[in-house]
């Protein structure tokens, strides 16, 4: 019987990242006040004769509310909305913010969201879309640099945590590689293939090769399942045994294959499958 273990979809990293989003109220300036009821946030302990009216103090409430308690005290619509007037500053995007959640149905679901299907939610345009790729870019890199601190082994949930946040939403398969040096430090993440809801061509060849490439002297195999099932197909059996055939021909050690899916991952090493 399969013992997957249960995996938090890692969205600290993207909260934390809002910290320091604050903008000057004087760049706010011109906003229509009637876009958004500035009763809608609980102002907390802030002076209320040093706060604005209108759109100007809604947002300046949220940031105050931020910095001072953190991501935490925000609702998801609330930090989408942060991140949203930062580059819309003349739009409500609180209304925005709703559209989004409303059709994504979480933020983290929000910031993976395709271009694609980002420019199909009303009002968000070019400017509002950079904003929340920006932001998961900028989330999934600072998770990636705590994989990189460490040898990837003993590192194993930031590992796990990184590999989620970056594939776990996708909606087609995903196949990657993680080069490692002979202390299992990462030398390279590099995608090798994308393909379709349930299917991505692989070709250990050149899986092996780029690894030579390198200098890298262990591999680890990751894909996704879009279905959020982990199970492995036979496909996935015979193309992990084709990698580990080549590789150990050449002296290189294949230590997993990690598939993720929603919530939860199978490493083909822990299922004795390796």
């Amino acid at each position: 019987m399969r013992k997957l273990r249960g995996m938090a979809a890692t969205e600290a990293g993207l909260d934390v990242l809002l910290l320091g989003l604050a903008t000057p109220e004087s760049e706010l300036s011109s906003i229509d006040a009637g876009s958004v009821d500035p009763g809608s946030v609980d102002s907390g302990s802030i002076d209320p004769r040093a706060v604005p009216a209108g759109a100007e103090g809604h947002r300046a409430r949220m940031r105050a509310r931020l910095l001072s308690a953190g991501p935490d005290a925000l609702l998801d619509h609330e930090l989408i909305e942060m991140l949203l007037f930062l580059a819309l500053p003349r739009r409500d995007t609180r209304a925005i913010a709703r559209r989004l959640l409303a059709r994504f149905g979480s933020f983290g679901n929000a910031l993976s969201a395709s271009v694609a299907e980002l420019r199909q939610v009303e009002g968000i345009g070019e400017a509002g879309i950079a904003a929340l790729k920006t932001v998961q870019a900028a989330a999934l890199r600072l998770m990636r640099h705590e994989v990189l601190e460490r040898p990837v082994l003993g590192n194993w949930e930031s590992l796990l945590g990184y590999l989620s946040a970056a594939l776990a939403r996708e909606r087609v398969e995903h196949f990657r590689v993680l080069f490692l040096d002979s202390r299992n430090r990462l030398i390279a993440d590099e995608a090798q293939g994308k393909g379709t809801v349930n299917h991505t061509p692989v070709y250990p060849r050149e899986v092996i090769r780029r690894a030579l490439e390198l200098h890298a002297t262990a591999l680890i195999l990751v894909h996704n399942h879009p279905s959020g099932d982990p199970t492995p197909s036979e496909g996935d059996r015979a193309m992990t045994a084709q990698v580990q055939a080549a590789a150990t021909a050449l002296g290189i050690t294949l230590h997993d294959h990690l598939i993720i899916g929603s919530g939860r991952h199978l490493s083909f090493r822990q299922e004795g499958l390796l």
